[in-house]
């Protein structure tokens, strides 16, 4: 079957939703969604973890125009943000416009017809004028190249594919890594009844996350005053816009970040040894900065074995450390984040002169992390440097999504409805991202993170800027960074798309 509609979406997380929400506010109802899974709402529906959770409180982390008053908790358990999304797609209408179990097997640029042709799973074809990529980076696990890891006889599994069969009670169960999952992770398991060995091969900085359940009273206030959660909201918003200076290398904020950080530390831990063992050698903000209450007292407890190394070697049911120090368990769990570098569906997509794993080879690359050079009429929502370290992601998205919206206005007012990125405007984009990112503590920090392509030594998943300044620059794209003619009222824009300036908060 083939089915023919304005724009296709790949993706039916928090992107694909907000892309969906911004067509139909713009009266666009023409397009599709496509989703794999058997449900909406990406990595909320996969990552089912114990102890699963939201690190941006609740009241930030939805749709502008989709408040939620009753959030149980100040950080929104994933559960909870699964169902919002559903709940939220229902409402709107995007529900009835998705196909569930229906995954992007490819997507070509068809130059005769000026469309995109998308293949599924299921043997339709769609065929768009517009793809709007929103497949999200926390898709794919990251399993670590280990000696030996195909010979553990017990529960092997990654945490973002957690098997709720294996029983967890008086066994004894490894946690490889010390990321945003396994801080959440380790002291669920412990609560319990399990010990677990973790293998830290670098510590995490960790503040107080305040973490507390709303009440019946503020719950039913958010409700019937509306003002009063948009006032929660604008002070949140402000409070994480603020968070960037101590994240992007400001010295001042950094050293007063790093200093509750450390007293947080010092409060949990009294033991000096463990510590040690538990504090960062790199700069603040170098690596995502996590948030927790419960951590440090679940790896002090008698219930866990820090060891303070990489897991380097499996050998049956006996687990070597790095470190050269061996330990037994009874099952393993791989809190080893995402494949991040590569994006799961570049080499899926196919544009006018090869895919976009072609164009990425050395490093994402865009204009306004939204618009790719050799992809006519392509969006990808949450891709190049579209991604947050101090803010709520989804004000990114909704960003992404009213520009995509934008530039389709555009693209109907140029003959042949195409739009092709200038790449020369990508270049400068590029550009102006490396000038934003060359001195923080993302490149220069001491670390190795996931926000840098080890391919490049690039930034390419963050946005070394606040989200107004994400905000402004998208709003100052006068539709220039297209080689198709654009509109005579965009042409005569008074600033120019292109014109280096810095990023607000930020390095320039």
């Amino acid at each position: 079957m083939t089915v023919r509609v304005e724009i296709a979406i790949v993706g039916a997380g928090f992107a694909g939703i907000g892309m969906a929400l911004a067509l139909l506010r713009d009266g666009r109802e023409s397009f599709v969604l496509l989703e794999r899974g058997d449900s909406v709402g990406g990595t909320w529906r996969d990552n089912t973890y114990p102890g699963v959770a939201c690190d941006v409180p609740s009241h930030l982390y939805g749709f502008a125009d989709h408040p939620h008053p009753d959030w149980s908790r100040v950080f929104a358990p994933g559960a909870e943000i699964h169902r919002y999304l559903a709940d939220v797609a229902d409402r709107a209408g995007v529900t009835d416009r998705t196909r569930l179990r229906t995954g992007m097997t490819g997507a070509r640029w068809d130059r005769d017809s000026s469309t995109w042709r998308v293949s599924t799973s299921d043997g339709d074809t769609v065929i768009a004028d517009a793809l709007a990529i929103a497949c999200g980076r926390l898709t794919e696990p990251l399993i670590p190249e280990i000696t030996g890891l195909e010979t553990f006889p017990g529960p092997l599994f990654h945490s973002a594919r957690w098997d709720h069969s294996v029983p967890v009670a008086g066994r004894r169960i490894a946690v490889v890594g010390t990321g945003a999952s396994a801080v959440q992770l380790v002291p669920e398991l412990v609560r319990r009844g399990a010990h677990v060995t973790l293998f830290q091969r670098t510590p995490a900085w960790i503040v107080p996350r305040g973490e507390r359940a709303y009440s019946s009273a503020e719950r039913r206030r958010f409700a019937e005053h509306p003002e009063t959660l948009a006032d929660l909201r604008a002070t949140l918003y402000a409070e994480g816009e603020a968070r960037f200076a101590s994240r992007s290398g400001d010295a001042a904020a950094a050293d007063l970040a790093r200093g509750t950080a450390f007293d947080h530390l010092r409060a949990q831990v009294a033991d000096p040894a463990l510590r040690d063992a538990l504090t960062p050698a790199y700069a603040f903000g170098c690596k995502r900065v996590l948030l927790s209450d419960a951590f440090y007292p679940a790896v002090v407890s008698d219930a866990v074995t820090l060891v303070p190394a990489a897991l380097d070697a499996v050998d049956g049911d006996v687990l070597t450390a790095a470190d050269g120090s061996r330990h037994e368990v009874d099952a393993l769990v791989l809190a080893t984040g995402f494949a991040s570098a590569q994006q799961p569906y570049a080499d899926l997509v196919t544009g006018e002169d090869g895919t976009l794993a072609d164009h990425w080879s050395s490093g994402m690359t865009s204009f306004a992390s939204t618009v790719v050079a050799g992809f006519p009429n392509l969006f990808v929502l949450n891709g190049p440097n579209a991604s947050l370290g101090h803010n709520s992601s989804v004000l990114m998205l909704e960003e992404q999504a009213a520009y995509a919206v934008r530039t389709l206005a555009r693209r109907e007012r140029v003959a042949g409805g195409v739009l092709r990125v200038d790449p020369a405007a990508e270049a400068a984009y590029t550009a102006e991202i490396d000038r934003a990112a060359a001195s923080t503590p993302w490149i220069t920090g001491g670390c190795r993170n996931w926000y840098v392509d080890p391919r490049s030594g690039r930034l390419t998943l963050l946005w070394p800027g606040t989200v107004e300044a994400f905000r402004d620059r998208l709003a100052r794209a006068d539709g220039s960074e297209f080689l198709a003619p654009a509109p005579a009222a965009a042409t005569t824009a008074s600033t120019p798309t292109l014109r280096p300036r810095p990023f607000p908060g930020g390095a320039s």
